[in-house]
């Protein structure tokens, strides 16, 4: 497997950029029910118990907590989906990042702050703090490149290796489904 170098990779930048601010598209679902097992959905419905239901996040050991419990402000992993267009430049790679909803959406720091709420389909999710980072098994599918350059300056900002949410209203996505960022409460 061919891996894109860095340089390869920047040139994709100003295409990521351009990613819609208020609504994009929700182009895939992945359910992870086993480690290292990815499912591509048609649909799924998530719940603020269980996030995306049929995944193993709820009985996942975060190691940012203390005890075997999963973190609630990591219930979902969101990726920009040119950003995974581009790391992987296969269609059938895109569920190995491991994240459960790849939106054409900026989710850069600026446009999705923490607190900022999503509308996706029936159901609503809310942005959280934590940070969403490349790791080893990011690196292993992707190559080290993609890791230094999601985890760049620029890949930062834009958080190109994504962002965590909760579910704050339950309800069901599908692909095609317009996610809209909604109006930050006065």
């Amino acid at each position: 497997m061919k891996h894109l170098t860095l340089a390869e990779l920047e040139v994709g930048l100003d295409w990521i950029r351009q990613s819609p601010k208020s609504a994009g598209i929700l182009e895939l679902i992945v359910r992870r029910p086993r480690v290292n097992e990815r499912e591509s959905l048609v649909e799924g419905t998530l719940d603020p118990t269980e996030g995306l239901v049929g995944d193993t996040w709820r009985i996942r050991r975060s190691p940012r907590r203390p005890g075997p419990s999963p973190h609630p402000d990591m219930q979902l992993n969101i990726m920009n989906a040119r950003a995974i267009a581009l790391i992987a430049d296969d269609r059938e790679r895109r569920p190995l990042a491991g994240d459960q909803l790849y939106l054409d959406l900026d989710l850069s720091a600026e446009n999705l702050p923490p607190g900022t709420q999503l509308a996706i389909g029936t159901a609503v999710l809310e942005v959280t703090a934590e940070p969403h980072t490349g790791c080893t098994k990011f690196a292993a599918r992707f190559g080290r490149d993609a890791v230094k350059f999601v985890n760049s300056p620029a890949g930062k900002s834009l958080h190109l290796r994504g962002i965590n949410a909760k579910v704050v209203r339950p309800g069901v996505v599908r692909i095609g489904d317009v996610a809209r960022k909604l109006p930050q409460p006065a």
